[in-house]
């Protein structure tokens, strides 16, 4: 799929649920006037929709971020193995568990930290969590995030993301730069966002 090309649309009923298994997408609300606040990013291995598996229609869409390939498994199938492999669908309910944990971290950081601060622990949470996947390389991950899209995630204007970025670049604690997130310091970038990371329920800390 194309970059922020929609794989599945506010107002669906979706018959199929997604797997990422390339590249980032992410979720979003659409306005009324046409603008996006996105909710959350998913990375390769992710299932971002596993919540339309228990509702009449999805409240919100899904799109590609700089490019994914995504697979798709049909209702049917999950919940049969639900019955027929009781731990496929405990691990299913605990991701949508995790999900929301994630949900309402965004609730937070959105609301009660400074512009750099919730720049500073989005990354860190890319960062982490691309660590647990294996999807990082050293200090390095793929993030294809724009910077119009970073506001939209954090609720910035443009230019406060600019400002926010540089701020980040000048303490030497994070870059982004062609679609790669570069953590300089990790320990002073969590501590610029405030980062914890039990909310992501990992069973095993990859830093």
């Amino acid at each position: 799929m194309d970059s922020n090309e929609d794989f599945i649309r506010q107002g669906d009923r979706p018959k199929v649920s997604a797997i990422v298994v390339r590249g980032m997408v992410a979720r979003y609300h659409l306005l009324s006037n046409g603008a996006r606040q996105y909710l959350s990013f998913s990375l390769a291995g992710d299932m971002p929709d596993s919540q339309c598996l228990f509702i009449d229609h999805m409240d919100h869409a899904v799109c590609a971020i700089g490019g994914a390939t995504v697979a798709t498994v049909p209702h049917v199938a999950l919940l049969s193995l639900f019955e027929t492999r009781p731990k496929v669908g405990a691990a299913i309910w605990r991701e949508t568990l995790i999900d929301a944990a994630i949900f309402r971290e965004a609730i937070t950081n959105n609301s009660a930290r400074s512009a750099t601060a919730r720049m500073a622990h989005l990354f860190c949470e890319l960062f982490y969590r691309s660590r647990a996947s294996g999807l990082a390389r050293e200090n390095t991950c793929f993030v294809p995030v724009g910077l119009v899209q970073l506001g939209e995630a954090l609720g910035l204007s443009l230019a406060t993301v600019n400002r926010s970025l540089a701020d980040l670049r000048d303490e030497e604690l994070a870059d982004l730069k062609g679609g790669h997130l570069t953590v300089r310091n990790w320990a002073r970038l969590m501590q610029r966002a405030g980062f914890n990371p039990r909310y992501l329920h990992l069973r095993r800390a990859p830093l």
